[in-house]
C-alpha cells in the first residue's frame, strides 16, 4: 500500500527514530514516479488538433512536476487503424492515463477496453465513444467535452435569422461514424426545422478541406437554389468557401462552420463565413488531462449520470 506523502514522511521519521535496519532511502523508494499521460488525437493536419496539442504542451510545461506528456496524432481524420496501433503502443509503454479523441466512435472501443483492462485511466475527449458499445464492453470511460448538438444549434439559429421559411440549405457532415459529427448535424437540423428551412442534402466531407470543397461543389451544382451550407467543422468550411466562390455565388450562399480555428477568423471578419462555434480547442485536451490526473490521485470527479463532464461551447460571429 502506498501511503500519502504526509504518511510517508511520518513513516520515515518513525523508522529513523527507531534506528531500524531498513535504510531510510527504502521508504522513499515507494514514492511513485510522475504519471505518464498519453494524448492521442485525430489528424494533426487539422488546425483544431494542432491547437489542442499546443494547449496540452503549454499546460504540461507549467505543471512539469505533476506529469509527463506523450502526444500523438494520426495521418488523417479517417485513419482509425493507425490510431488503434498508437493506443496499443501506449498500452505497451505502460502509460498511466490515455486522453483520446477517437477517430471512430465504435471501432475504437475494443482497443480502449484493452487499455482499461491494463489498468490505464482512459478519458474520452472531442468525439464521444458510442455509449451503447462502451456499455457492451462492461467498461466506463468518462467523456469530457462540449455538447456538440447545442453548439451546432446555436450556429444554425444564427444562420436561420438570415434566411426565410422555405429556403434550401445543405449540410456538410464530418465523418459519419463519429458521434460529434452526428450531434452537430442534429443540432443544425434542429435549428433548420424550427425555422421551417429545408435541408435538401446531408453529405460527409470527412472533416477535411478538400473533401468539404468537393461535396459543396456537388451540392451547389445539384441544388442551384441552396441559400446556405452548414459545415460540421471549420476545415470543411474553408473548402466550402472556395466552392461557393468558384460557383460564382459569393455573397449569395451563406456559410457557417464549427471550431473557431484561426484560419476561419479572417473569413468571419469579411463575411465569407457567417458564424462558427468555439469549443476552446486549446483547453480541450487540458480538461481531459486534469480529469485523468484527478482520477489517478483518487480524487472525486463530478460527472453526470451519463458519465459526461460538459465543457463550454459558444457562438462566434463577425
Amino acid at each position: 500500500m502506498k501511503l500519502p506523502f504526509a504518511g510517508r514522511l511520518l513513516a520515515v521519521a518513525i523508522l529513523a527514530g527507531a534506528t531500524a535496519t531498513l535504510p531510510v532511502s527504502s521508504a522513499f523508494a515507494q514514492t511513485p514516479e510522475k504519471p505518464k499521460v498519453a494524448l492521442v488525437m485525430k489528424s494533426l493536419a487539422n488546425e483544431f488538433f494542432l491547437t489542442m496539442e499546443d494547449g496540452a504542451k503549454a499546460y504540461q510545461k507549467d505543471h512539469s512536476d505533476e506529469f509527463e506528456l506523450i502526444s500523438n496524432g494520426i495521418k488523417d481524420e479517417t485513419d482509425t487503424a493507425n490510431q488503434i496501433r498508437i493506443v496499443e503502443q501506449m498500452i505497451v509503454s505502460r502509460v498511466n492515463a490515455l486522453v483520446i479523441a477517437p477517430a471512430d466512435s465504435k471501432a475504437m472501443v475494443p482497443v480502449i477496453k484493452k487499455a482499461v483492462d491494463a489498468g490505464i485511466t482512459v478519458i474520452n475527449i472531442d468525439n464521444q465513444l458510442d455509449p451503447a458499445v462502451v456499455k457492451s464492453k462492461n467498461i466506463s470511460v468518462p467523456f469530457v467535452g462540449p455538447d456538440n448538438r447545442k453548439g451546432a444549434r446555436l450556429v444554425g439559429e444564427y444562420l436561420a435569422k438570415k434566411l426565410k421559411a422555405g429556403d434550401e440549405v445543405g449540410i456538410i457532415e464530418g465523418v459519419s461514424t463519429t458521434t460529434n459529427a452526428q450531434a452537430r448535424t442534429a443540432g443544425f437540423k434542429d435549428a433548420m426545422e424550427a425555422a421551417q428551412i429545408k435541408v435538401v442534402s446531408v453529405q460527409s466531407g470527412d472533416w477535411e478541406i478538400n473533401k468539404g470543397n468537393q461535396v459543396a461543389s456537388s451540392m451547389l451544382s445539384e441544388y442551384p437554389n441552396i441559400k446556405a451550407l452548414l459545415a460540421g467543422n471549420d476545415s470543411m468550411a474553408v473548402g466550402v468557401v472556395s466552392a461557393v466562390r468558384a460557383a460564382g455565388k459569393a455573397g449569395q450562399v451563406q456559410v457557417v462552420g464549427y471550431d473557431n480555428i484561426n484560419a476561419i477568423k479572417p473569413m468571419l471578419k469579411d463575411g465569407r463565413v457567417l458564424a462558427t462555434a468555439d469549443q476552446f480547442a486549446a483547453k480541450q485536451a487540458v480538461f481531459g488531462i486534469e480529469t485523468a490526473l484527478k482520477i489517478i490521485k483518487g480524487e472525486k470527479v463530478d460527472s453526470g449520470a451519463n458519465g459526461v463532464i460538459e465543457t463550454p461551447v459558444e457562438l462566434v460571429t463577425q
